[in-house]
Formats: C-alpha cells, sequence, structure tokens
C-alpha cells in the first residue's frame, strides 16, 4: 500500500536516510521509534508528499486514502469544534456548506427568477450528501469528541478559546472522523488524559485501516501496534511484535552483535601480533604474506550503535519527619465551582501517592496546594519542619527566560555553584558538549523539561510534587527517570496519564470523586486490580 523503497535524504549537514527501505500493508499497525531527531517526521512529511527523498522514491497505491496528525495543527478559530472537525472530512463537507448557501439562496426573494435551477441542484448536491452518510457525521463527530474529552459546551464554542492541548485533540478528532485507508499519527497520545487515551488505544484498535504512529507511551504503543519500524543511523529496520517485543528483540541482536564484533577482535589481534612477530623472519614470509591478504578481505564487524540515554542521579535527599504534608478541613472554589469542601489528607515519610481523577475532579489544585502554589480558602494546608519540596508544574516549562542559554538558566538559578558542577549537572540531564549553549527559546518540550528537572533536583528535595512530570518526554528519558525516582528514597504526590509510570512509583492511591476521597493502600496495578478499571473515568 505504502512503499519506501532505497530512500536516502540529507537535511542541512544532517545525514537522515542512506538507502533504506521499508513498507505498511493495508490495515497493519506499526510503531515508528526512534531517538530525537532521527527523522520519525520526514519520513511522515515524505509520505504524504510534503518532502521528497534525495534518492529513491515513496510510493502510495492508487486510490489510497492517507490522513496525517502532525504536532503543528495551524490555525483554528471561528468555529465550533464540531464544524472544524466535520471540515477535515473533505467532500461532505463541501457539500453542507454548498447546501447551506442554497436553502439561503431559496429563501431570497430577489432570487425568486432562479427557484427552479436551485431546486434542482438542492436535490443533486442533497442526494450526494445523503450517499456519503453526510447526516450522520455530525453524530459521530461529537462522539469522537465526546471520547477525547470534550463537553458539550466545548464542541459548540469556538474553537479560538480553546487551548493549545485542545486544539490537538480538535486535529486529532478530524482524522479519526476521515477513517482514511491509513493514519499516519504523530504523537497521538500527548495532550490526552488516561480516559481520552484509553478510549483512543479502542478507537485504533478497531480501526481496520492502517495505522503509522509515534508515540512516547509504551503501554499505549504496547496495545495497539504488530510490527516496529525502528530509524537508527539513516537505516530503517523492522521488528515483528509490540514495543516489548522489539525492545527484546533488539537486546537479543545487540548482544549477538556485540558477541561477534568481540570474537573477530580476538582473532585479529591474534592475526596482528602474529604478522609483527614474524614480519621480518625470511622463515616466515609466504605465511606472513597469507596472513596479511587475509586481513584485507574480512569484512569487518561494527559493534552496535549504542543509543545515548539521559542518566538521573540523584544526591541522596535529607531525611524529613514522619508528617510530610497534612492538609485540614480544607475549602477551595473557583468562582461558583466549587472544588473542595472538608478535604483532609496527609502525606507520611516514604509514601508515593500517584493522585487519579476526571478532568476537573481537582487533581491539578491538590498540587498547588500541597506546594503552596494556590491558597485554600478555608482550612489549613502544613508542610512538616524537616520537609524540602521540589515542585514541577506543568506550566514551570513557560517561565524559562527565553533569552538565557541553558547554562545561563542554571547559573541563574544556583549563583553560588560553580561551572563544573552545573556543567556535570546538564550532563546528566542530556544536555552535553554545545547543546549547554541552547538558547531556551530553541528547546524542544522535552529539553525544556529536563532543564526545569535538573534545577528542582540540583540541591535534592525530599518531597517531590510532580504534575505530569513525563509531557514531552521521549520513551528512553521516561525510563530513566523511572529508574531514578524508584531509587529515590523521600515522599511524592503525583499526577501523570502514563501508566507505566503509574505503576513502576506509586505505592499509595488517592482517587477524587464527587462522593469524595478514596484511598488505596497499594500502588496503581493494585488499584486497577481492586476496581476493574485503569481509570476512574472508566467505571460506572
Amino acid at each position: 500500500m505504502i512503499r519506501i523503497e532505497n530512500i536516502s535524504k540529507q537535511n542541512g549537514k544532517q545525514i537522515v536516510f542512506i538507502e533504506a527501505s521499508a513498507a505498511l500493508q493495508r490495515g497493519e499497525k506499526i510503531g515508528l521509534v526512534g531517538p530525537n531527531g532521527a527523522g520519525k517526521t520526514t519520513l511522515f512529511r515524505m509520505i504524504t508528499g510534503q518532502e521528497q527523498p534525495d534518492e529513491g522514491q515513496v510510493s502510495v497505491d492508487r486510490g489510497v486514502s492517507i490522513g496525517y496528525f502532525s504536532q503543528d495543527v495551524g490555525d483554528m478559530a471561528g468555529r465550533s469544534a464540531v464544524h472544524e472537525v466535520v471540515d477535515g472530512v473533505g467532500p461532505v463537507s463541501a457539500l453542507a456548506a454548498e447546501m447551506a448557501e442554497l436553502e439561503a439562496a431559496m429563501g431570497d426573494p430577489s432570487r425568486a427568477d432562479e427557484m427552479d435551477d436551485l431546486i434542482i441542484r438542492y436535490g443533486e448536491v442533497q442526494g450526494r450528501f445523503d450517499e456519503l452518510d453526510g447526516y450522520a457525521l455530525e453524530g459521530r463527530a461529537r462522539e469522537i469528541l465526546g471520547g477525547l474529552g470534550f463537553s458539550d459546551e466545548m464542541m459548540d464554542g469556538d474553537v479560538g478559546g480553546l487551548s493549545g492541548g485542545w486544539k490537538m485533540r480538535v486535529a486529532l478528532a478530524r482524522i479519526l472522523l476521515m477513517r482514511p485507508d491509513a493514519m499516519l499519527l504523530d504523537e497521538p497520545s500527548n495532550h490526552l488524559d488516561l480516559e481520552s487515551l484509553i478510549w483512543l488505544e479502542n478507537f485504533l484498535k478497531g480501526f481496520d485501516g492502517a495505522v503509522l504512529m509515534t508515540s512516547h507511551d509504551r503501554e499505549f504503543m504496547n496495545r495497539i501496534v504488530g510490527k516496529v519500524i525502528e530509524i537508527d543511523g539513516g537505516s530503517l529496520t523492522s521488528y515483528s511484535g509490540d514495543y516489548e517485543f522489539y525492545r527484546q528483540q533488539r537486546a537479543v541482536a545487540e548482544a549477538q552483535q556485540q558477541a561477534q564484533f568481540e570474537r573477530q577482535q580476538a582473532m585479529l589481534a591474534k592475526e596482528i601480533a602474529f604478522i609483527e612477530r614474524f614480519k621480518a623472519r625470511a622463515s616466515h614470509a609466504a605465511q606472513v604474506q597469507s596472513r596479511v591478504k587475509k586481513l584485507d578481505k574480512i569484512e569487518k564487524v561494527e559493534p552496535p550503535k549504542r543509543q545515548q540515554t539521559v542518566r538521573f542521579e540523584f544526591q541522596p535527599a535529607p531525611r524529613s519527619g514522619e508528617d510530610v504534608a497534612t492538609l485540614k478541613n480544607v475549602h477551595k472554589r473557583y468562582g461558583s465551582r466549587t472544588i473542595y469542601e472538608g478535604l483532609d489528607f496527609q502525606v507520611r515519610r516514604r509514601e508515593r501517592w500517584c493522585v487519579m481523577g476526571v478532568n476537573g475532579a481537582g487533581k491539578s489544585t491538590l498540587l498547588k496546594l500541597v506546594a503552596g502554589a494556590s491558597e485554600p480558602d478555608e482550612g489549613t494546608v502544613s508542610r512538616g519542619p524537616s520537609v524540602r519540596m521540589g515542585y514541577f508544574a506543568q506550566h514551570a516549562m513557560e517561565l524559562l527566560d527565553g533569552d538565557r542559554t541553558v547554562l545561563q538558566s542554571l547559573e541563574d538559578s544556583f549563583p553560588q555553584a560553580g561551572q563544573a558542577p552545573l556543567r556535570a549537572l546538564a550532563g546528566c540531564f542530556g544536555f552535553s558538549g554545545d547543546e549547554i549553549e541552547k538558547k531556551c527559546r530553541v528547546l524542544s518540550g522535552g529539553e525544556k523539561a529536563r532543564l526545569v528537572m535538573a534545577k528542582m533536583l540540583f540541591d535534592p528535595p525530599n518531597f517531590l510534587v510532580l504534575d505530569e512530570p513525563t509531557n514531552h518526554l521521549d520513551i528512553a528519558t521516561k525510563q530513566m527517570l523511572v529508574e531514578a525516582l524508584s531509587r529515590y528514597e523521600g515522599a511524592m504526590l503525583f499526577v501523570s496519564h502514563d501508566r507505566h509510570f503509574l505503576a513502576a512509583l506509586s505505592n499509595r492511591v488517592l482517587e477524587l470523586t464527587p462522593e469524595g476521597l478514596r484511598t488505596y493502600g497499594g500502588g496503581y496495578t493494585e488499584y486497577v486490580e481492586s476496581t476493574g478499571q485503569e481509570a476512574p473515568g472508566l467505571r460506572n
């Protein structure tokens, strides 16, 4: 259906692809993986014809429709979310617009002499609209938007008033409503809460077309894809199975390649030692010459490529007292909306609470109250006297000064620290070499998140409050963060829609419900087992 044949591509000085080949067949669901900057978005753009390879070709079978969801959603304003979604379907939306024009014309007394022609044309357009199931389209658009977390009010409101994350959901809904032969999805799991993520997961599982997608959510990938294509070092390598099976296959292949490389190196060393020992002896000249020729003909085995990974190294946090944070009889309202009424909650030493709840339940509000970023209307919020807190907020990345470099930003936060420890800190968080001189304004979302974390963890807190810390982080960086936090000995209170992160790090669950708080003594895995659902909004 879609074939990538011996493509080569260079962007400036960077070589993206070297004689790379792959294929997407009807009904296949493929995960596209590779380090940031490997060329995933470039590949999508070549499939859609927005870019061309320098050599080779990308071909799409005749008549195959493609829907492409990218992170660049463009300008949306002046129409409702429903109309914006329906408009993306193509012929149906054009027919709907023409029907509206014809209806207005038929109601215009000044065009009475055209009435017969208008009625005939209206009948033709309406018939075609009906053939394409246009009357059911709005209903399906509302169903999809509802699955992605939209309320009725948001569906009918002006898209221009929505945040960037909600506009992303509108753009995604457009593609889902199209139901093309092939969907190209670039990070569709970004900006979704857990309920919407699971809804999308089920939608894509039931979709009978082909899917090629990138995602930083390993659980999401695991449940959808049956094949993985890896971009690495300019080549495309296909692996059968889900993401976890790909990781296992890759590890086995790397181990085999490493063993082969080491065997060859040992053999080469032995041969070179023989040549060096006997090259001056006439009696061994023939043997030496033979081995020199042998070495010239040997095809060298390369060691496996090592993808750069970020290493988070926490300094030991100072020990806190038993009582870390206490909320007593807390009331909180926003305008006429009551978020909390008489809330009592406590975090104790070494507890790792993940906070669950539907959109609007007050998850971020709870974290703000605990962190001191918001004050209760009534009641008290207190932290233990030896508690040192680190707070990662969703808006923290927006507060970085765009004109400062990564190093300057760290120096601004820690003026007493020398350059050497700050450079070492930056290196731990993936800023090596010249990257430390990058201006904050040109950093990607993932790079900004890493910089904010570096600032938070330089002087280690013993209580971490984290609001969606894995947003914008790729799978490898997320895994490094999980491994580092699993060794962390302080208390944690966090919100995340990443199920792997939740399961790996929580040992307590706080669920916010309209009836009040529910607490669960085990972590997220135990919560799923006891409730039978992966998210509160999925329970009846």
